[in-house]
């Protein structure tokens, strides 16, 4: 299974960090940025060529001590057909590396809908009677709001395709509490939210003893990790909010299970943007986020 893959990297890598392939052009070095202009002028395949550039030069950097990317898919679709390309693209180029790769998409419709979803980004998709697929994406994130319903499609694809998902139940951004917290019977939302993940993983337990249908919770609510390890124990985290949010280890130590497994923790500009930091200034943008990512892993382990 698909989890059992990522866990696999995790423990041979002895690092349980996904980079967050998040690239803005003001991150892009004026190098890259003034090349692609110089080939392809003021233009959105301008900015195609430079956001690959920078993310091959990234994967290249990290791709032998982490396991695993994550593009959102929203920095790419700023820039219209070009900047999806520049994703699929990226997505394709991480796994030629040999790495995990989850697709931040966040997607939820209703049922119809969502299967188009699903198989634009996990499944297939038919194309005049012959099945293809668009996206190597291993993972991708999807919001549950829509209930039960919305989520069957992409269900159908992880069992049908060996793939993963990533359901939102407790985010790291300031206002998830406006919704996340109301309590419902007494309970938070994101309790209940979690034991429906729990369910609708049940039957893709793999050998570690965790479903390919995992759970974002974030950094920045410790105690809100904990209590939800305790309440999903197959269920794997994606754990946002680590660095500039503001979570630090203290805070997701409660995401990992008693043998320091359970979770992958994401960084995304604090990696890919390390270069323009007092830290590590004077390095290139790769070896910088190389630097980044391997001080990201020393401070893992002092928890783990």
């Amino acid at each position: 299974m698909i989890m059992d893959k990522l866990i696999d990297r995790i423990v041979e890598l002895k690092n349980p960090t996904v980079v967050g392939l998040d690239p803005r052009m003001d991150y892009v070095p004026e190098s890259i940025a003034k090349d692609a202009q110089d080939r392809y002028g003021r233009t959105a395949i301008a900015v195609k060529y430079a956001l690959l550039a920078y993310n091959k030069g990234i994967i290249d950097a990290v791709c032998d001590i982490v396991p695993a990317v994550k593009p959102q898919i929203a920095f790419y679709e700023q820039f219209g057909a070009e900047g999806i390309d520049a994703y699929f693209q990226t997505v394709e180029y991480a796994k030629s590396k040999g790495m995990i790769v989850i697709g931040d998409i966040k997607r939820s419709d209703i049922a119809s809908t969502a299967e188009a979803y699903s198989d634009a980004h996990i499944g297939q998709t038919d194309v005049f009677g012959e099945k293809m697929a668009f996206s190597q994406a291993d993972f991708i994130t999807i919001n549950p709001f829509l209930g039960a319903d919305s989520i069957e499609p992409f269900l159908k694809n992880c069992k049908d395709y060996d793939k993963g998902l990533f359901i939102l139940v407790k985010t790291s951004n300031k206002g998830s509490g406006d919704f996340q917290d109301l309590i419902v019977d007494g309970r938070p939302l994101y309790e209940i939210c979690g034991e429906y993940v729990e369910k609708w993983g049940a039957s893709l337990v793999g050998r570690h003893g965790y479903s390919s249908i995992g759970a974002v919770a974030g950094a920045t609510h410790p105690e809100v990790a904990a209590k939800l390890r305790s309440l999903m124990p197959r269920t794997f985290f994606l754990v946002p909010g680590y660095g500039a949010q503001g979570g630090g280890t203290a805070d997701i130590a409660g995401a990992f299970d008693k043998n320091g497994l359970g979770a992958i923790v994401n960084n995304s500009r604090g990696i890919i943007a390390a270069y323009k930091t007092e830290r590590y200034s004077g390095l290139g943008f790769a070896e910088a986020a190389r630097a980044a990512a391997l001080d990201m892993k020393a401070d893992l382990g002092t928890i783990l």
